[in-house]
């Protein structure tokens, strides 16, 4: 076990010191931060939980579905949670993971009228939803209101395979993560891994937003 009181560190030891050094200012930064995540399916729950391993202090999470069995194969959902609310549910999970967490739910459809209210003054917002209409309507209401508020979506995760075109695109303060083609149809399911991988693509994009604003030294992949 690594001996942190003790300045003389073993083989090995000073790289993993440092690295618990990062991550505690990683955690640090996070801490005092809040992100909004609109929709609490297969994006929304996996990205929440990434954010919140990670160390973040606050999320705003809205929603108005319930956890049904078909949920199981890709979202952060458990079977003894089918018919629950999803941001009930979500939140449970959530807090196992951090119990401090500052977590603000809203069990209710989102729309043009109540978006302006439910995520005013987040720090980053991420959608989260599956419908394109619901896309359309979230980033277009968003980006009029908060022009300067980054804005992180997700599109194209469908089915399985060609991973590599899972990418992100960056347009001013919006972010696209996925192949913006492989869209959700009977021939074509979402399931877990292209999911988890866009989700957590999301989450990444978040934490690096936040961590570049503090100008941490940290290896960040080239924008």
């Amino acid at each position: 076990m690594l001996n942190l009181e003790n300045p003389i560190l073993k083989n090995g030891e000073l790289e993993l010191y440092l690295i618990i050094v990062k991550f505690s200012e990683i955690q640090t930064i996070l801490s005092s931060k809040t992100v909004g995540i609109a929709g609490a399916g297969g994006l929304g729950s996996n990205c929440a939980a990434a954010l919140v391993r990670c160390g973040l202090g606050r999320l705003i999470i809205a929603d108005f579905d319930l956890v049904e069995e078909g949920n199981l194969n890709r979202q952060f959902y458990f079977r003894d949670q089918i018919g629950h609310t999803k941001v009930e549910a979500l939140r449970d999970n959530l807090q196992r993971i951090n119990p401090e967490l500052k977590l603000t739910i809203h069990n209710l459809q989102l729309n043009t009228h109540n978006i302006p209210k439910i995520f005013a003054g987040v720090d980053v917002l991420v959608e989260a939803f599956d419908q394109a209409d619901q896309k359309e309507m979230l980033i277009e209401t968003a980006l009029n209101l908060w022009p300067e508020t980054p804005l992180v979506v997700g599109s194209g995760m469908a089915g399985f395979g060609n991973t590599l075109a899972l990418v992100v695109k960056k347009y001013d303060k919006l972010y696209i993560c996925g192949d913006e083609k492989e869209e959700i149809g009977p021939d074509n399911p979402p399931l877990a891994p292209r999911v988890g991988i866009v989700s957590h693509m999301q989450a990444d994009v978040v934490l690096e937003i936040l961590i570049k604003a503090y100008g941490l030294r940290i290896r960040l992949r080239n924008k």
